[in-house]
């Protein structure tokens, strides 16, 4: 069985989707997730694009030591530099360098002539060969690029050091056939390829990412790049779980396989979509809620009498199991402490003793406490820690259907000061968003609101998602609670705190990287 190595870019590729900006602390969070799962390599970031990117890759690189830390570098030194500084205490550093090879890109964006494209590639690559085990060089464009020409400059960037050749479908262009004749022809043309693996790296905007990075794989490649959830710029990326999953179910067929802990899944799933706010559709394959749902007659009778039926994937392979209930009420500290091992956090004590207090407060509430309900809180206490500008301290809503909602809240600024604030609104929760908005000195811009349910019943806590502009800049931000009310403040208040965080570390004026 052929061996793929996985290389997850959720960090890089996935935090450019619209509305997504991971704070420190989730970044390593969802790193340390990714370790867990087996990913090969994981694509930690931009180092050059600002200092708040260069210090995340430097803490995971240091932190991750059972998967290969990689930086993404344009073919500019100082970027090579600065990735060098930020991996070099890694366990296996490694640098991914790209440039564009498609005579659109070279004409349009780079201006660069093909000549000088291949100079500029060369130069890079041994220059990055000179600090780094590990070079990948990807040609941005690749499926759009002129078949000779990827030959020639694929054979200098060999001959040069790289060690990984990545061919992306950089805007979901390709179909199944033409990437497989793109493999072949490298593999069959290019005479130094032996010395290297090809890696396939798929965008889905025609919605076959998943389906062209398997007919890479069948066409040789060695190395398979996505992201957990297929998030990513525009329509995303191939979903690494859909991969992995269908490279084991029907490894009849492809006769290779990932070296993913499969039971991990549904977890880094989880993780993810509750980290980024973007929530997994219940139809999604493999990892979606209703992946395993029947409601068909016939469907409910053929699996209850034998699972093949209509079950190529059990839920136990992807980690699916039941919310059954695993502490309560009288649950004590180390019962506590085990469950969060369990799950996968290394909590400190601090922050264990601030979720068990929150846990016991549930638990006064909620009859039930699941799995799912102690993931949010752990994952409200991690993603929390780095944004607290401003904070909730109490809430008082008045609401009634002859009545004007009015809202009134207690918060603490960033200088600690206590302030309290009341307005009105149209419903209940536009009347706490203008407090908020009065509390903070500034007009906070409203673009996207979400609310679901951690577990299902009347008393389950409550996630809200908000997408906000304020100060010039916007961000995402999420709140968890047992009321509805609470969960949006929390969440606006999150946001506003994570645009505030982004500016003590603005991105640097690069292009957004499409790679």
């Amino acid at each position: 069985m052929r061996k793929i190595n996985v290389f997850d870019t959720t960090l890089r590729d996935g935090e450019q989707t619209p509305g997504v900006n991971l704070n420190f602390e989730e970044k390593l969070q969802i790193a340390t997730q990714l370790e867990r799962l087996g990913v090969d390599i994981i694509e930690a970031g931009f180092p050059a694009a600002s200092e708040g990117d260069f210090q995340a890759v430097k803490t995971i690189a240091e932190t991750v030591r059972g998967s290969s830390v990689t930086g993404l570098s344009r073919s500019v030194q100082k970027e090579i530099d600065a990735a060098w500084e930020a991996l070099k205490g890694g366990a296996e550093p490694r640098l991914h360098v790209f440039i564009a090879t498609s005579p659109i890109h070279m004409k349009h964006k780079l201006r660069m002539s093909p000549d000088e494209v291949v100079e500029n590639a060369v130069e890079s690559v041994k220059y990055a060969a000179k600090k780094f085990p590990h070079v990948q060089w990807s040609a941005e464009d690749a499926c759009r690029s002129d078949l000779d020409f990827l030959v020639r400059i694929i054979e200098k960037v060999i001959d040069a050091g790289a060690e990984v050749i990545n061919l992306p479908d950089t805007v979901g262009y390709i179909t199944q056939e033409e990437i497989r004749h793109l493999f072949t022809y490298v593999q069959e043309h290019v005479p130094n390829i032996d010395k290297a693996i090809l890696s396939t790296h798929c965008h889905d905007d025609l919605g076959m990412a998943t389906a062209n990075s398997l007919a890479a794989i069948e066409a040789g490649a060695g190395q398979v790049e996505g992201t957990i959830n297929g998030i990513g710029e525009r329509a995303g990326n191939a979903a690494l779980e859909e991969v992995a999953v269908a490279l084991k179910i029907r490894n009849d067929h492809y006769q290779a396989e990932t070296g993913f802990t499969l039971s991990e899944i549904k977890r880094t799933s989880s993780l993810v979509s509750k980290l980024t706010g973007m929530i997994v559709p219940n139809n999604k394959a493999v990892i979606g809620d209703n992946a395993f749902a029947h409601e068909s007659g016939i469907h409910q009778d053929g699996v209850l009498k034998e699972t093949t039926t209509y079950e190529i994937i059990t839920p136990d392979l992807v980690g699916v199991s039941s919310n059954r209930m695993v502490l309560g009420k009288l649950s004590g500290r180390h019962a506590f402490k085990e469950k969060i091992k369990e799950l996968g956090y290394n909590a400190t004590e601090e922050e264990l003793n601030r979720v068990f207090k929150e846990f016991k407060k549930l638990a006064d509430k909620k009859k039930e406490i699941t799995d799912d309900d102690i993931f949010a809180l752990m994952t409200e206490e991690k993603a929390g820690e780095m944004v607290k500008h401003y904070e909730l301290q109490t809430l008082q809503v008045n609401y009634g259907t002859n009545n004007i909602p009015t809202a009134t809240i207690t918060m603490t600024n960033p200088e600690e000061k206590i302030i309290q604030e009341a307005a009105t609104g149209s419903g209940s929760v536009e009347a706490i968003y203008n407090t908020i908005e009065r509390i903070i000195g500034g007009e906070a811009k409203l673009t996207d609101y979400r609310i679901q349910s951690t577990t299902g019943g009347r008393d389950s806590l409550a996630e809200v998602y908000v997408h906000v502009e304020y100060a010039g800049d916007e961000a995402s931000g999420r709140g968890t609670a047992n009321d509805v009310l609470e969960a949006s403040a929390r969440a606006y208040i999150n946001a506003v705190n994570r645009v505030l965080n982004q500016k003590k570390w603005p991105r640097k004026n690069i292009e957004k990287i499409h790679v």
